[in-house]
């Protein structure tokens, strides 16, 4: 599944996100240029939770 994260701003934001999402059993996709997650191996609100979680704002692409 597909997220907008347009709070994930830079590198470090990223980063963030690919470990809380490694965290909770599944894989990030970071695309900062589209403000994009792609998100595997987890459900789509488990995913959404997660990275809520690491402190930014997923909207379903």
């Amino acid at each position: 599944m597909k997220f907008t994260v347009n709070d994930m701003s830079c590198g470090h934001c990223t980063a963030a996100i690919e470990k809380a999402v490694a965290e909770a059993g599944g894989k990030a996709v970071t695309d900062l240029g589209t403000h994009s997650v792609t998100v595997e191996g987890i459900d789509a609100p488990r995913a959404e939770q997660v990275i809520r979680d690491a402190g930014y704002t997923p909207v379903p692409a």
